[in-house]
């Protein structure tokens, strides 16, 4: 889907490790939600409490997903999912923007 119809927008941005990772909030009518937001170059420990789909929409990410010692390579295009509850490290070499949809388990 390149674009979202009939939805709000939260103005107010999520920021986090000091600027470095930021999002912005997408609410849906049917009541799901979304962010699409902008990681810089780094490596990061995210927590979650509803399950997590993180797709790459530009640049290259590694990640470590809870339960795993591997490092998965994600590229533009592709997406991983992430439990709820747990807590995934992912780091990239060059500026990302990715979506993240959520849900409930």
């Amino acid at each position: 889907m390149e674009e979202f119809q009939n939805v709000t927008v939260v103005k107010k941005a999520n920021i986090y490790f000091d600027g470095k990772v930021t999002s912005r909030t997408v609410l849906f009518e049917d009541g799901t939600r979304k962010t699409l937001g902008i990681m810089l170059p780094g490596q990061y420990e995210f927590g979650t409490g509803d399950s997590e789909r993180m797709e790459i929409l530009a640049g290259t990410v590694r990640v470590l997903l809870p339960g795993r010692t591997e490092w998965q390579t994600i590229e533009a295009g592709q997406s991983f999912q992430v439990p709820a509850n747990s807590k995934f490290q992912i780091e990239m070499q060059e500026p990302v923007d990715y979506c993240c949809s959520y849900g409930k388990e």
